[in-house]
């Protein structure tokens, strides 16, 4: 399993890495752990055990030993035993997973697929909509951006189109563009850093400035 990126900050960690190997030869690097029996598909059972292990290799880049990934009541996981905030994701073969000591995150990746501009209309605001017109890659980092805003959020309650906003923005290789989580008169502004690559797009919350 490669190694693709790793970006280590006192505080946070960014991992990325591409799946090349079979489940046996992940398996033993996580003996503590099983696959759950619901997970039949093979790239499924890769990603979750690929997932698990990148955050082992985030922790013991900071000299920390790897307990396992919690669950809160709504599904949003966490460094089991140190607490940490943690948002993973994968789209095979890739695995991303991002963590922070203090603060909230969110990471997505997702591969172009003609499917996003079919969905494009339920998910975006109309000036999203409008925005990314029939580029695939800019309907692909809407995606992404609305997936990490969510996965910070922490919870399922929330509508892509309509409590999910992101401001228009220039498409470059990589940028910044502002997230804005809105339930009922509360108003969160997210700062996302996205990046394009050949075979994916990566979006993920900024750190807030302490």
């Amino acid at each position: 399993m490669p190694l693709e990126k790793i970006v280590l900050e006192q505080d946070r960690a960014l991992g990325l890495w591409l799946i090349n190997e079979d489940e046996n030869a992940l398996v033993p690097h996580l003996s503590e752990e099983k696959i759950p029996e619901s997970f039949t598909n093979p790239n499924k059972r890769l990603e979750w055990l690929s997932a698990r292990l990148l955050v082992k290799v985030l922790l013991e880049s900071w000299g920390l030993p790897y307990h396992g990934i919690a669950k809160d009541d709504h599904g949003k996981p966490s460094v089991a035993v140190h607490g940490y905030h943690l948002s993973l994701s994968h789209s095979y073969p890739y695995v991303a997973a991002l963590i922070d000591k203090h603060q909230p995150v969110g990471i997505d990746l997702e591969q172009p697929k003609a499917k996003l501009l079919r969905v494009g209309p339920r998910v975006l605001h109309p000036d999203e909509l409008s925005d990314a017109g029939s580029d695939l890659v800019k309907h692909c980092i809407y995606w992404c951006s609305k997936e990490a805003l969510i996965k910070f959020y922490g919870k399922k309650d929330l509508t892509l189109a309509e409590n999910l906003i992101i401001s228009p923005f220039l498409k470059e290789d990589a940028g910044e563009i502002t997230g804005k989580i809105i339930v009922t008169s509360d108003v969160t502004v997210v700062p996302l850093y996205y990046s394009v690559h050949p075979n994916f797009v990566m979006v993920f919350n900024k750190r807030i400035a302490t």
